[in-house]
């Protein structure tokens, strides 16, 4: 373990140095794989475990918070920009938009936890002068839950890798389980995003499958009555 140390200090110093300052910058900028390798590195003892973990919440709720401030000075004009390109992302976008209208909190908090139409969600929630104080516990509880689990991810691989240690000294290997953790953070995303997507249709769909109910017992009942 000495060797990854050593490596990262003779290979990264300024790194090294400001590593909690370099930990939230990732975090608010980036967010997934900075937490991932702050959890990683947490692990293996080359950081403290709640210091970097609270680095990274901050990090996360600064993020929601400045994607609200876009939302609420700009309105709807960076979503129109980019969020609608095709057919397909304008259908997402309004489902977004249609379900922040219906259900507020739990859009933000949906949003932060399967870290799905984020940045979507937070500018929708300014762009409608969404109540701060709401806002902030939506989007603090949602943080809390997301760092969690994507943090875990890097510290369970990292506690693997210090299972392995004696058979797998090479330093190659310490960035072959980094990279396992983040591919699992990756895939943890998509399974996520992809339920939340599917839930934003799933109203329509029982609309939809209302509609067909009532006008197939309407068509019915008038059939018998002819």
């Amino acid at each position: 373990m000495d060797n990854f140390f050593n490596f990262f200090q003779s290979s990264f110093p300024t790194l090294i140095h400001y590593k909690y300052l370099f930990i939230f910058l990732g975090a608010t900028i980036e967010g997934m794989n900075t937490t991932i390798l702050a959890g990683f590195l947490a692990s293996v003892a080359s950081i403290s475990l709640w210091p970097a973990f609270f680095t990274c919440l901050i990090g996360e709720v600064i993020n929601g918070f400045a994607w609200y401030t876009v939302g609420y000075y700009a309105g709807a004009k960076p979503i129109d920009k980019w969020g609608r390109k095709d057919a397909k992302s304008r259908k997402i976008i309004e489902k977004v938009e249609e379900y922040f209208k219906r259900y507020s909190g739990r859009a933000i908090l949906f949003a932060k936890v399967t870290w799905s139409l984020t940045i979507a969600t937070m500018i929708t929630a300014g762009s409608f002068r969404y109540n701060l104080k709401r806002f902030a516990w939506y989007n603090f509880l949602g943080s809390v839950i997301w760092i969690g689990m994507v943090f875990f991810v890097g510290y369970f691989f990292g506690e693997s890798y210090k299972y392995l240690f004696d058979y797998l000294k090479n330093i190659v290997f310490v960035f072959v389980f980094l990279g396992g953790a983040i591919a699992i953070g990756y895939i943890l995303k998509i399974i996520l995003r992809s339920a939340y997507v599917r839930t934003l249709f799933v109203a329509e769909r029982l609309r939809e499958l209302s509609d067909k109910v009532k006008d197939g017992i309407d068509k019915f009942l008038s059939d018998k009555e002819d």
